[in-house]
């Protein structure tokens, strides 16, 4: 009998591990970076050891340090989550070797199945059906080009090591192959220490479907339904359901059947997902094995109400499988997004920062996955996914539905996410009807509002320009309140805004230049703004830190800056000249000094976060008057990087 559990993770995976864990009677044990010491895995936990700084390297996949970790709390088996040392075959035979039992498949298997070159070639030696390709032993430049031309145009390098989209070209001709290698096998390098290719004839558009499958060493082995995992941004899932739309009870069937095959092949045990690529004449082929536990499970779970996280414990533990596969039923439909610290308008760059609040939405049918609170600081050290948010129904659209609320419902201020481009997603006509490919955001989303920049609008201005006059006028209530006019400037989209506000009783009408919006305030306080908007009561949801005030209504977020109290630097309408980094990172380069003048765009500072270059620009004309980081420097979100004076101020200085 095991008793104590380490899980050898972070986050989601290691809350939902832990949660689990400790509803069967074991003592968990959570393990942590220096950054992490106040995450919500490590108060879950009955124990905590810290394993190393920060960089993932010296902490997460310190595998020494955990096995350490392992041994000083008397933990006598360990789940590795997903991710990180998970498919690391060395990690669960050092487990073996500690005397620990490894919470999934033996270390032969996740070797065979890390290698996309050898796991094909298996598939094909077990009957399972693989793309035609290459996957020869000679994987050098002059063997893959050679390759290709036997097998045709459009193909996708790959690297065998690779996963994540990581080390994957499509190749449409011959001309473009040659440099796409070198490419590939760069990525595949610095991504996985192994530039080792294969190539496959692309199958265009396809439906990205895996089975969930799961093994015990007794020799029984079952599929519990798939999942399709289609829309995709750059070979990285962002929505995921069961079952899939497209996937009919007799090719459910068929693909169950090749991935439990797949599984015996490699003598697996545990919690596994064989993931296939399905055309359009739903034909379908190996892709891959994950040998690990999905980040999507949640959906599965939702509509067979097993708990994988359970069944693998109890494989662990060496116990049979719970069901056999005439037990396995699923009812009803599971939708799954990744709520992630990201902007969609630019190009989803990586957010970091506090978050100031974050109240996930709670009701029938939902479920959250996190690993994050209200006060967590969100660092550009690990991934910066918040949460899962899974909604069940009974019909996928009972499922679209209540998922979209759902996004909608959730409180999320102090650092911009994806909810809404999210939420777009699933309301969109050809998600509804189940016709999404891989190709669906690239062909069919790419100008979808959620990914341009959108200015803030006059009524989201006259929102904001609510909240501070009720502050400003001192009054809980203005029904009886005298008629009165308050200035009022917002530092927005990287401008500054003059306001009027005109009050006669609780009726505001908000003007700016010449244009004009009119509300009636019901209510404003304890974060919520309560409003009549022609003749319609609604609500919007705020959250003020300092001088910030960030705001929800209809589904959408937009924050605004409080300067009115503040000189304003430069004409109406310019940028504040105050330079700030967006997220915390490091200084790559300083390209302005003292003195020099620039123009709005110019590339000021080269920000380093998420593993990203990030230009900060100039967000006006002027002089730049102070330099505050150099080179080599770690700044915080919001931290002050550079000043610029208008052309005027830095004149009237020299005279002066």
């Amino acid at each position: 009998m095991l008793t104590k559990l380490l899980i050898a993770n972070r986050g989601e995976i290691a809350v939902r591990v832990i949660r689990t864990a400790k509803a069967l009677g074991y003592r968990t044990v959570a393990v942590y970076s220096e950054a992490d010491a106040n995450a919500l895995h490590v108060h879950e936990a009955d124990e905590a050891v810290c394993i190393g700084p920060a960089q993932v390297s010296a902490s997460y996949l310190n595998a020494d340090a955990i096995l350490d970790a392992a041994r000083t709390t008397g933990a006598d088996c360990v789940h590795p989550g997903y991710g990180f040392l998970s498919e690391n075959a060395a990690f669960a035979e050092a487990c073996q070797a500690a005397g620990l039992v490894f919470v999934g498949p033996p270390a032969g298997a996740i070797e065979l199945m890390g290698s996309k070159r050898r796991s094909k070639i298996a598939m094909q030696d077990a009957g399972v059906p693989v793309v035609p390709g290459y996957e020869g032993d000679n994987a050098s430049d002059d063997e893959l080009v050679a390759a290709a031309a036997d097998i045709g145009y459009p193909l996708m390098i790959k690297a065998s090591a690779g996963g994540g989209g990581r080390g994957m070209r499509l190749v449409h001709a011959e001309s473009e192959l040659l440099d796409n290698i070198k490419r590939a096998r760069s990525e595949a390098r610095q991504a996985f220490g192994d530039d080792e290719l294969i190539l496959e004839k692309a199958v265009i558009e396809p439906r990205h479907v895996e089975i969930q499958v799961f093994a015990d060493r007794h020799g029984n082995a079952v599929y519990l339904g798939e999942r399709d995992c289609s829309v995709q941004r750059r070979h990285q899932k962002v929505v995921e359901e069961a079952p899939s739309p497209f996937v009919t009870p007799e090719l459910r069937a068929a693909m169950g059947q090749a991935a439990v095959t797949a599984a015996l092949a490699c003598a697996y045990e545990g919690a596994g997902t064989v993931e296939f690529l399905v055309d359009r004449d739903r034909n379908f082929y190996f892709l891959e094995m994950n040998t690990r536990l999905q980040v999507e499970h949640p959906v599965t779970e939702l509509i067979t109400g097993q708990d994988l996280v359970a069944w693998q414990l109890a494989v662990a533990e060496g116990q049979p499988l719970p069901l056999g596969q005439d037990d396995i039923t699923l009812t009803g439909h599971a939708i799954e997004v990744r709520l992630y610290a990201e902007d969609p308008a630019h190009g989803f760059t990586p957010q970091t920062g506090p978050l100031l609040r974050f109240e996930p939405a709670e009701g029938d049918g939902l479920r959250v996955d996190t690993g994050v609170r209200s006060g967590d600081t969100i660092t550009p050290h690990y991934d910066p996914m918040l949460a899962k948010v899974i909604a069940w129904g009974q019909t996928r659209d009972d499922a679209r539905r209540r998922l979209i609320r759902a996004l909608e419902d959730t409180r999320v201020f102090g650092v911009t996410t994806n909810r809404y481009f999210l939420s777009r997603i699933i309301a969109d006509d050809t998600f509804g009807a189940g016709e999404a490919t891989t190709a669906f955001l690239q062909q069919a989303f790419s100008e979808d509002p959620s990914l341009q920049p959108q200015p803030t609008s006059l009524r989201q201005l006259a929102l904001a320009a609510s909240v501070l006059d009720h502050g400003q006028s001192g009054q809980a209530a203005w029904s009886n309140a005298p008629a009165t006019q308050t200035p009022i400037k917002l530092e927005v989209d990287g401008e500054i805004r003059a306001l009027r506000v005109s009050r006669a009783g609780n009726r505001l009408t908000i003007s700016v230049d010449d244009r004009h919006y009119e509300l009636i305030v019901e209510g404003v306080g304890g974060g919520q703004l309560c409003t009549i908007d022609n003749g319609v009561r609604q609500r919007c949801q705020y959250h003020r830190d300092g001088d910030s005030l960030y705001f929800q209504a209809s589904g959408q977020s937009w924050a605004v800056r409080d300067v009115t109290h503040q000189p304003t630097a430069g004409a109406l309408g310019s940028g504040s000249g105050r330079i700030q980094a967006s997220m915390d990172g490091a200084i790559i380069d300083v390209l302005v000094e003292p003195g020099q003048t620039v123009s709005q765009g110019d590339t000021l500072v080269i920000l380093e976060a998420m593993k990203m270059e990030h230009p900060v620009r100039a967000d006006r004309d002027g002089a730049v008057s102070q330099v505050l980081a150099a080179a080599g420097d770690q700044v915080k979100r919001n931290q002050l990087l550079v000043e610029i004076t208008t052309a005027e101020s830095a004149e009237q200085e020299a005279d002066a």
